[in-house]
Formats: C-alpha cells, structure tokens, sequence
C-alpha cells in the first residue's frame, strides 16, 4: 500500500513539472530580446520547440518504455530533464537555447507517457486506478495554473535563466525517489521498436502541428502552410496503415474499435482544443486589457487550475453516482457555462464574481480528464501502457496546437473586424493585434492615444465574446458526444476486462 501511493507520489512531482515547464516560459520571452536578442522568428521557436519535441517522440518514447521498462525510461528522463534545464539556463545565444528547448522537449518525452503507464500498473484495483489517476490529473492541471505564478515571481528577482533552474531541484527529487520506490514494469513479449514507424510517428506529428501553429500565425493562404498540412496528413495516414501490418506495431490500431477508448481520446482532443482558447484569451484580457501585471495575471488563474486539482480528486467519486459518461459530460458542461460567462466580461471586472465561475470551470476539467485518462489506461492491454498514454498524451498536444490555431484565429478575426481606428492614425500594426494597437499608441499624441486604445480594448473584448460563445457551443456539443459515446462503460472497469477484445 505504501510504495504504491510513493510511487503516486513521485509520477506526480514529476507530471507537475513538465506541466509547469509548458507555461513558465512565457513571462521570460519579453527578457529574452533584450539579454540574448532574439528576433520575432526565434522567439516562436523558442516557445514552440519543446512542444513540437515533445509531440512528436511521445508515441516512440512511450513504446521504448515498454520494451525497457517505464522505471528506467523515466529515470533517464528525469537525469536528460535536469541537465538540459542547466544548459536552457545559461544559453548564451538563441540558437543555442532553441536547441536546448528541443532536448528538454525530448526529455519530457520520456517522461510523460512513464508516469502515466507505471501508475495503470501499480494501481491494479479499479477504483483505487480511478482515484489515482485523478490525483495524478489534478496535478497536472495545478502545474499549467502554477506556471505563470512561479515564472511571475522568479523574474521579479532573477533573470530569466532562473525559470529553467528550478526545475533541478524538482528532478533530482525524482530521480532519488524514483530509484528507491518505484517499481520497474515492461512488457515481456515486446518485439524490436520499428524505425520507420518512429520516423514515420515524429514527422507526422511535427509537420501537423508545425502547420496548425504556422497556419494561427500567417493564414491558410501561403504555401508552406498548405504543403507542411497535406504532408502531416500523409505522413500520419501511412504511420496507421504500416501499423495495421505489423506483429509489434507502436500504435495498435484495433485499440480504436473500443468505444472507452476512441470515445475518451477524441473527446479529450476537443476538450483540450476549448481549453487552450480560454489559457490565450484571459492571459491577453487580464495584462492588455485590465492593464494587470504579469504575476496578477498568473495569480488570478491560479483559483481555476487548483479547482481543476480538485475535481481530478472528486472524479472517481462522482463516477458511482452519475456514471462514467455522466461525469464526463458534467465536466464539459460545467466549462461550457463558464465560458457563458466569460462572454459578458468587460472593462472592468469584479474578480470575486469571475472567481466562482473559473473554479466551476476547472473543476469541470478535472471532471472530465480524468475519467477519460482512466477510460484509455483501463481498456489497453497493461503490457501496451506506455503506448496507450503516449496516444493519450499526443491527442492533448495536438488538441492545444489545434485551439489556439483555430480559436485563436476566432478572437483575432473578430478584433479585427470591430476595430475601429481613429482619424489619422497608421493602423497597420494596431489591426495585427491589440499589443501591436497599444504600442502603436505609444508613439501617439495623448487624445489620439487615448482613442486607439480604447477602441483596441473595444475591439478585443468583442472578439472574447464572440470566442467564448463559440467555444460554449463546442463544448456544449461534445458534452452530448460524451454522454453518448461512453453510455455503458461501466462504472468500475475490472482489470484486463477489455483489454483483449477486439
């Protein structure tokens, strides 16, 4: 009992890092111009490099660590964490830091899917799995909420190497840890990792959401755009079709005729596209608009991401009560009203009014994440753990790029369509975005200012409602694919029970 609930622990501390990592770094950006120089272009692939890293070698890296153990993986990881946080930190260039954001992205490959896969294996008994993987949710949820909090008060002190070094202490917690209570675990009767499925698996992912990612930033219109697209899609329809024939493939395919299974990953992926909108969204609102700082910004959210932490812990209780499906679909409702709300936010804003409405929300997160995590780890096969987190994994990495893509996209159309400049004024970089609106208003005459940003402000919070009302619906819709897609799950998934049916 105890080494279980010490090997909880240390896939958490772990998990609560590379989530925290996702979302630290945006606060640096700023310091990175003007102490490394970095241009326009380097700070995207600064910021992007570590997911698309991350992305593309979950998959592969969730199959190595069931073919040489998930412990081992994952103590790796966490030595290859640590020691690429220390070069992150002292880049002296930006060249140096993107490739050192790419090691750390590989890194945390190996890591993520070995958290999840060795918790599916040490907690056998279903509801005890089920309550597991609700702290393990929770977590994660709290790290994204963490982040911006964490790097706020880091860079009031330090520079911005100071984000990345916190993360030694942290794995050098877990590579003690892990070595002393985890057990190891691996499936006995893996084949030989496939190459062509690895380079097939990465360059798919990467080249999908490298096109996503390029597509919020330039438009659909430019031709690497369209091309990067149509080879992802291809990349990935050939990486399916050579997993249909193989003994050992990476993904096994068959695993998507199981309803829990599909049914948990797509809604997941959309889940994830609503959620990221809303992390874009509020973090513009609260600095551009409300003229909070960073650390407010960051402290204001945190309310939602521990209410997420909440509900991850709350899931496996509710499932006796309204079932799988009911939770599921709970959750995504509950988001769904809070993005109701959200369409309603103004210039000024009563925060002890938003914050009941952004714990709803998380909660529902929490709500909803984990009974789907628990759906996919408990319909695979337990010796395929590793790879079933890994799609898990892959499918919440794709839904963000998607969001912010396609939502993103949502809020800055609708800005620029009600933006509304003032006579005589150089609107080409306040029609980009509201930043580029309140920098332009900078160089401005005082009433001329003025006006710019206020009709910037105007123009934003009209794209928030617009998105929020767009996303309300979306959740509203995949809250009844829920319901219906996980009508009959059982309540309590006994072990293996589905895990060698077709």
């Amino acid at each position: 009992m105890t080494n279980r609930w010490a090997a909880l622990a240390i896939a958490c501390l772990a998990t609560l890092l590379l989530s925290l990592d996702l979302t630290v770094l945006h606060l640096a950006l700023p310091r990175l111009v003007a102490d490394l120089g970095a241009t326009s272009t380097q700070l995207l692939w600064i910021g992007d490099m570590y997911g698309f890293a991350l992305a593309g070698l979950l998959v592969t890296m969730g199959n190595l660590g069931d073919r040489i153990g998930r412990k081992r993986l994952l103590l790796i990881g966490a030595v290859a964490f640590g020691a690429a946080s220390v070069v992150t930190a002292y880049a002296p260039s930006p060249e140096l830091l993107i490739a050192a954001r790419a090691l750390l992205g590989v890194a945390g490959a190996t890591i993520m899917p070995s958290t999840l896969s060795i918790i599916r294996n040490v907690f056998t008994e279903p509801g005890e799995r089920t309550a597991a993987i609700g702290v393990w949710s929770g977590m994660s949820a709290a790290g994204f909420a963490i982040g911006p909090v964490v790097g706020g008060v880091l860079l009031d002190h330090y520079w911005w190497g100071s984000v990345f070094l916190i993360n030694v202490p942290i794995m050098l917690l877990v590579l003690v840890g892990g070595a002393l209570v985890l057990p190891e675990s691996r499936n006995p009767d893996a084949g030989r990792l496939d190459l062509p499925s690895v380079v097939l698996s990465f360059s798919g992912v990467v080249t999908a959401i490298y096109a996503v990612k390029e597509a919020a930033n330039k438009g659909l219109g430019h031709a690497d755009v369209a091309a990067a697209g149509v080879a992802g899609v291809l990349l990935l329809a050939v990486f399916v079709w050579r997993q249909t024939r193989l003994a050992e493939p990476l993904i096994d395919v068959r695993l998507f005729r199981r309803r829990a299974f599909s049914a948990s990953i797509a809604t997941n992926l959309l889940a994830i596209f609503a959620m990221s909108a809303m992390m874009l969204m509020f973090a513009w609102y609260l600095q551009l608009v409300l003229g909070w700082s960073p650390l407010q910004a960051g402290l204001a959210q945190l309310p939602g991401g521990l209410a997420g932490a909440v509900g991850g812990v709350l899931a496996a209780k509710l499932i006796n009560l309204i079932g799988r499906n009911g939770v599921v679909a709970l959750g995504l409702a509950m988001n769904a009203g809070s993005f109701l709300y959200y369409a309603t936010l103004g210039t000024e804003l009563n925060y002890l009014a938003l914050l009941p409405v952004m714990v709803i929300g998380g909660m529902g997160v929490g709500f909803a994440f984990t009974v789907n995590n628990d759906n996919v780890l408990a319909t695979a096969p337990r010796e395929r753990a590793g790879a079933a987190s890994a799609v898990s994994e892959t499918a919440f990495e794709l839904g963000g790029a998607l969001g912010i893509a396609i939502l993103g996209t949502v809020l800055t159309s609708a800005y620029r369509a009600n933006l509304e400049l003032p006579a005589g004024v150089d609107g080409a970089a306040a029609r980009e975005s509201i930043a580029g609106a309140l920098q332009t208003a900078t160089g401005l005459p005082p009433g001329q200012a003025g006006q710019l940003v206020r009709a910037a402000q105007e123009a934003f919070l009209a794209g928030v409602h617009v998105t929020s009302l767009v996303t309300a619906a979306l959740l509203a819709v995949v809250a009844g694919l829920a319901l219906a897609g996980l009508r009959g799950v059982p309540k309590e998934i006994p072990e293996e029970a589905l895990a060698h049916r077709a």
